[in-house]
């Protein structure tokens, strides 16, 4: 567990491997959206200076509006990623952290690399007294499962009860906000709740992320990232793009998305779970149609412990539809 996880991503690899310039490529390895937002105008001062307060606030402001978390001020993060470090950082010596999988892999590597136990649930219902912490990714990455807010909430005050905390990664909840905890953070003082900006908004190369907790969880959040953790022109581009209408991104998403279960189902595939920004396949072919794939300059996304699974981003445009629908048809089983 200490060695570095795969992710998504990897096209300079895969093209060096498999021939063929990076920017050709299809990548469909990855969850984000392949529609990036219009950056809007980012002031010089956002450039020139460091991240002055009220442009943080400005970003806070707006994420709380977004996000609808009430009374709380979500905490810009630069990516979700950086917090998932610091969580072992919330728990006592000794304590027993549980993580709802299979799932993001970087929760169980962080708590490992800190010395923390792990259990590997499959469910809510195995979760223990002995538990000080839980992860649940909701929607789940990579197939989809998705908790209801008021089971979450009932583990919540479950675990306020013995001291313990719950951890809620929504980084592929923009297009499910019905399935979001984020408004009832303000009445469980033990719920953290993380928001991806970047994968919605096309925009992951800005690193950008939220938390979202109470007061005193985010204060010891800030503390520990210290000063000026995000950028000026990240914070701006949160605040103004964070204001927009995105209804027409969350439709287009979901056009894509239809898409490609058609694409996946036509060639033959059986669609296991995903999100409106990927589907998961499971196929006892999938390391040689991944293979297949990539000699077509397609990358997607596979997993170590899932041999037969296969994750597919969606495709930007009915050209990538075509290109991976003629892939899949020349795949022979």
């Amino acid at each position: 567990m200490n060695a570095p996880i795969i992710h998504g991503g990897g096209i300079t690899a895969a093209a060096a491997f498999y021939g063929g310039k990076p920017e050709d490529w299809l990548d469909l390895s990855t969850g984000i959206s392949p529609f990036p937002a219009v950056l809007p105008d980012i002031p010089m001062r956002a450039w020139h200076r460091l991240p002055d307060q009220h442009l943080v606030h400005e970003a806070r402001e707006a994420a709380r509006d977004y996000y609808r978390s009430g009374v709380s001020l979500p905490l810009p993060v630069p990516g979700t990623q950086s917090v998932i470090q610091l969580l072992p950082r919330l728990i006592a010596a000794g304590g027993r952290v549980a993580v709802l999988g299979p799932t993001y892999g970087e929760y169980e590597r962080a708590f490992v690399m800190a010395g923390a136990a792990v259990d590997r649930l499959d469910g809510i219902d195995e979760v223990g007294d002995h538990h000080a912490l839980v992860v649940i990714v909701n929607p789940n990455n990579p197939d989809g499962r998705i908790y209801q807010p008021e089971v979450l909430l009932d583990l919540a005050r479950g675990l306020a009860a013995r001291g313990g905390l719950l951890v809620v990664d929504e980084a592929f909840g923009d297009t499910v906000p019905e399935a979001s905890v984020v408004g009832h953070v303000a009445d469980h003082a033990n719920l953290i709740v993380f928001r991806s900006f970047g994968k919605f908004f096309g925009l992951a190369g800005l690193r950008l992320g939220f938390v979202i907790a109470a007061r005193e969880l985010v204060d010891r959040f800030e503390s520990l990232l210290g000063p000026w953790a995000v950028s000026g022109p990240a914070l701006s581009i949160a605040a103004s793009l964070l204001r927009t209408d995105t209804e027409p991104l969350r439709r287009a998403i979901d056009q894509r998305s239809e898409a490609m279960r058609e694409v996946l189902s036509k060639g033959g595939l059986r669609i296991r779970g995903g999100t409106a920004l990927f589907s998961l396949v499971e196929d006892e072919a999938a390391d040689a149609l991944q293979a297949h794939l990539c000699v077509h300059h397609i990358l997607v996304r596979k997993f170590d412990y899932a041999p037969s699974w296969l994750r597919f981003g969606v495709t930007p445009d009915t050209t990538g539809d075509l290109r991976l629908a003629d892939a899949l048809m020349s795949f022979n089983r």
